[in-house]
């Protein structure tokens, strides 16, 4: 008829698989960005912890300084475990936002398997990455064996500046050996720790740069 285009089944077929590829890498292209969002929440809260680790040894000598009863008068490290609590939330919550993420990738309208597995993968760089960042975070808050200062909870003080030491012991060469192999063993767990946090960062970035590339290639689509 006049004044009609006439447009074969075919083209219609086509438009519609065009609009619905369209719409499949729209939603795939959200999804991503909401997962680099929440890895955004993640370095923010360990920048947060980072913060707090920084402050915590000029803390602690005032700690050592003031005497054990005065420290925990004034709180003790009640900032520090609420701190943790909160951070433990925040991961905590990151970590369901990516299942969910892994779920819809895994759904047949969008298909995308490779994604779910890649997201999964991340996940798991980021539990071990957390598990050993609070690894080195109570290694560095005890110190070495041989470079602990203790508290003086346990002493009989006589006056504000005098007091019995519980602490006074005899140094022999079997004791010196002990405290030498602790800080041994301190240094290693220390060492190890810091190698994996380092190996699963690498690994996060080499998945965040591959989310990076699939945006970048269902945009120029």
């Amino acid at each position: 008829m006049d004044g009609f285009e006439k447009v074969s089944i075919t083209d219609a077929m086509e438009a519609d698989n065009e609009e619905a590829c369209t719409s499949k890498s729209t939603k795939i292209v959200d999804v991503l960005r909401s997962f680099l969002a929440v890895q955004q929440r993640r370095a923010e809260a360990y920048a947060k912890l980072r913060r707090y680790g920084l402050s915590f040894s000029y803390r602690y000598a005032k700690f050592l300084a003031k005497g054990f009863n005065e420290y925990m008068v004034g709180g003790g490290d009640s900032a520090y475990q609420q701190l943790c609590g909160e951070i433990t939330q925040e991961f905590n919550d990151c970590s369901k936002q990516v299942l969910e993420m892994e779920s819809l990738f895994s759904k047949p309208d969008l298909s995308r398997d490779d994604l779910s597995r890649l997201l999964r993968s991340v996940q798991t760089h980021e539990k071990q990455k957390l598990h050993l960042t609070v690894t080195i975070q109570v290694l560095k808050k005890a110190g070495r064996p041989s470079e602990r200062l203790v508290s003086h909870e346990h002493c009989k003080f006589k006056k504000p500046a005098e007091h019995e030491c519980a602490h006074v012991r005899e140094i022999t060469v079997a004791s010196g050996t002990e405290e030498a192999e602790a800080d041994v063993e301190y240094d290693n767990a220390l060492k190890e720790a810091i190698k994996g946090v380092q190996d699963a960062v690498t690994s996060i970035n080499e998945h965040l740069e591959e989310v990076r590339y699939e945006i970048e290639a269902l945009e120029a689509e």
